[in-house]
Formats: C-alpha cells, structure tokens, sequence
C-alpha cells in the first residue's frame, strides 16, 4: 500500500517508534526491504538517491519502486533521497513518488531555503511531501572517506534556532538534522548530540526530526536518537556490505569445478540484505 511521507511519520509519532528508510538501487535491495517490512508487518520507506544514478537510473528503478510499494501488504512510502536538483525530484514526483527530499544543506541558508520552498510547492501539485536538510553530516551520501580514520570536521550540526525559522518559512514535512552521524561506514565512534534532536522538536512545534548517517550506530544510541524525536531512520551502508559480505563467502567456498552463477548470487544477496534490513527495523521499533 503505497503512502505519503506524512502518513508514515504520523505511524512513527503515534507508536513513538522511527521508520526505517532504505535506500533500493537495484532490483535486489528492493525485494530485500519490502520482503523484510511485509515479514515483521511494519511500515517501511524505499528510497531512491540521486548518487546512485549510474548504478540504476532513476527511470529504471522508480517505476518499479512505486509500483512494488502499491503491492506491499505494509504502508509503504516511495521518496527520492538527497535530490540535488529541482528537475531531478521532478523526475521521481512524476513518476509517483510520495516523498522528495531536496538537499540544498551545503548552499548558504537563505539559497537553501528559497529552494526548498520551491521544492515544497512543486510536491503539493503531485500531493507529495517533501523533507529538507539543515547542517552538514560531513562525508556526501555516497560515504566515500579518505580511509585515514580521522573524525570529519566538515560537519555542521543543525542549530535549533535556525531550524524554527527554516521550517517556519519552508513549511516542509521533515527535516534531516545534522548531531553527530556520518554517511557510509564509521572512520570513527560516533559522537551524537541528542539535545540537538530534543531542542529541533521543541522549538519546530514537534517537526519529525530525519537521522541520516545509520548504518554502524549501536543499538542503543540507536533508541536514546528516537525517543529524542527521530522518528525516520535512512539505513543502507550496513544493508549493502552484507549482501556483499554473503556472496563472498558463497563465492570462496565454491570448487574449482562448480560453476557460479550470479542467480545464486543475486539470491543470497536478497537474503543477506532481507536479514539485516530486518535486525535494523527491529531496533527501530523497539521490538528486540
């Protein structure tokens, strides 16, 4: 069943519980996730991101995105993911998309939020909602690091203040706030500040506050975050290295005389990611 942004945080809000967000560029990850949400019945975001576009081009995968989400036996909310362009998130709204988030959180606040608004009006003609960014996670989407182990200092956590005003003017429907998590995998352990959570809610009026960067963060950090006021959780590093984690394993474990097949591989592959999307959902709910 597909549904809008707005409806899945208004599930989270109720069951004082984070929905995770999981990012499907391939055919793969995409039977992953909504096979994982419809086996714990909960509700789930597929999301499609801008980087992963030479991957799987958005008109490949969107169509199929939005059409499993009408299938699922789950609320199942289709959002394009960290769109640099407001021709590109017109792409996925055409498409069907229910979500968009326009990522304008390396441009200066006030460019930021004239394209927000923009983005915000050019969703409401699709009935879409649309999330933001303020601050800076550091590292891009992609998660590429230098591999050196060093914390980021390019990170910029989001100031409460601004955030009033920004969704004020915005009138967006979430907002992806920066308080301490990094995109890909962790050079370092992460240092979060829940206040930053716990002060964005307060002086939004209770905005769904977004957690970017999940992947790696531990259990714990995990539900302090929620019960901050995180109630959308984008997971997909993690999901992704243990699909490849998996078919490596099969793989080394072949004969020299057994052939390998990639069917075989896209199987394990599916169910590697179904697992651990499933442990990470789990966590998000509170159900372990």
């Amino acid at each position: 069943m597909i549904v809008t942004l707005k409806e899945i945080m208004e599930i989270a809000e109720e069951k004082q519980i984070a929905v995770g967000a999981f990012n499907a560029p391939n055919l793969e990850s995409l039977r992953a996730v909504i096979q994982a949400a419809e086996e714990l019945k909960l509700p789930v975001i597929i999301q499609a991101a801008q980087c992963h576009e030479e991957c799987t081009p958005l008109a490949v995968m969107g169509p199929l995105m939005v059409q499993y989400a009408k299938n699922a036996g789950v609320p199942v909310c289709v959002h394009l993911d960290h769109g640099e362009t407001l021709e590109y998130l017109e792409e996925a709204l055409k498409m069907g998309f229910t979500s968009i988030m326009y990522d304008g959180s390396v441009l200066p606040c006030g460019e930021n939020t004239a394209n927000t608004k923009k983005a915000v009006a050019m969703a409401a003609k699709y009935g879409a909602n649309v999330e933001a960014e303020l601050g800076s996670m550091g590292r891009r989407e992609s998660g590429a690091g230098d591999g050196s182990g060093e914390e980021d200092d390019t990170k910029i956590y989001t100031d409460p203040i601004q955030a009033k005003i920004f969704v004020k003017e915005t009138s967006v429907d979430a907002l992806a706030c920066s308080f301490g998590t990094t995109h890909g995998i962790y050079l370092t352990k992460p240092k979060l500040d829940f206040t930053v959570v716990e002060r964005v809610r307060e002086e939004t009026g209770g905005i769904p506050v977004v957690m970017h960067g999940g992947s790696g963060v531990s259990r714990e950090d995990f539900h302090a975050a929620i019960r901050a006021g995180v109630r959308k959780i984008n997971y997909f590093t993690y999901m992704d290295k243990a699909a490849g984690t998996a078919v490596a394993k099969w793989a080394s474990e072949l004969s020299e005389s057994q052939p390998a097949f990639f069917i075989d591989a896209s199987r394990i592959a599916i169910e590697a990611m179904k697992e651990n999307v499933k442990e990470a959902m789990k966590v998000f709910a509170f159900m372990d």
